[in-house]
């Protein structure tokens, strides 16, 4: 019974204390509002990003043809040691009289050239379309698929998928460091004014300490106060991630520049950001509040 006094005792403390002393608190959460809308822009900058490397990852194919004179028996065999191919996530194959009639379905020129020719002997190859697992080692795939007999060139944007990879590969890392710099420094601003807060009264703690009070007695209420302060500089910085990057998706109509570069659609990713904001706000918020009256607690 006595602990469950001090919680309720606790927290209306700390309700009275946010009120009390409304300016420090105030000061206290519009740091935490500018600082996580900062995380806010850097997380979903940072996200989307990713997800568009991944999405022209996954677009990247390496096109193998087969000799001019590949047999059924050629291509079961191709395909065997295409499944043996660690770095291979799938392949489609496309006989050379089903490109045939996809050419001469798009253009009523290649149509009148190719009907000359029947399936058999028509001047096209079979192709492989295959998709990697990781594009870091598509070189690496790509010379082993060449090295088979029954392949006669391979076609994947030799020299540019390397440069695309490595650029992504910058970026990704880039915007990983941003995010966490700006969680770091973030966490650093919050901690600071809150201890700042908790500072002007020191000289309350001073005396609840000459009476006897119980160091958990005093801690408690100064972290729900952390809490609720940090909680509150995060409502805006949540209002702002859920309508806002809705209707920024919403105006762009789900894709930046092209449809090639799609953006995270809103639904659970707002949310998730906004759970996390809710987190950095409160916790640091505790954190702050915990290590200034630390510093008063000791003897």
């Amino acid at each position: 019974m006595k602990i469950l006094r001090l919680f309720k005792t606790g927290i209306r403390d700390a309700f009275k204390g946010v009120f009390r002393n409304f300016s420090l608190s105030l000061a206290a959460i519009f740091s935490i509002v500018i600082t996580l809308l900062l995380v806010t822009a850097s997380i979903i900058l940072s996200a989307n990003l990713n997800n568009i490397t991944k999405q022209i990852e996954k677009d990247i194919t390496i096109v193998t043809f087969m000799q001019k004179d590949a047999t059924d028996k050629d291509v079961d065999s191709l395909k065997g040691k295409l499944e043996e191919v660690d770095n291979i996530a799938s392949f489609t194959y496309k006989s050379k009289a089903e490109i045939k009639k996809e050419i001469s379905n798009d253009s009523d020129v290649f149509n009148a050239l190719l009907s000359q020719f029947d399936d058999e002997s028509v001047p096209l190859k079979n192709v492989f379309h295959i998709k990697v697992i990781d594009v870091r080692y598509i070189n690496d795939t790509a010379k082993t698929i060449k090295g088979f007999e029954e392949v006669s060139a391979i076609q994947y944007g030799e020299g540019m998928v390397e440069q695309l990879v490595s650029v992504f590969s910058v970026i990704e890392k880039i915007t990983i460091g941003v995010v966490i710099a700006m969680i770091v420094v973030s966490a650093f601003l919050i901690s600071n004014t809150i201890k700042i807060t908790i500072y002007s009264r020191r000289t309350e703690i001073d005396i609840m300490r000459l009476v006897g009070t119980s160091n958990f007695a005093i801690r408690f209420p100064h972290l729900v106060e952390g809490f609720i302060i940090g909680a509150l500089g995060s409502i805006i910085p949540i209002l702002a991630t859920i309508y806002g990057y809705t209707i920024m998706y919403s105006n762009l109509d789900g894709y930046i520049f092209s449809k090639m570069f799609l953006l995270i659609k809103p639904y659970n990713f707002v949310y998730l950001i906004s759970f996390v904001l809710f987190i950095i706000g409160s916790l640091v918020g505790m954190i702050g509040s915990y290590r200034a009256v630390r510093k008063y607690l000791k003897i």
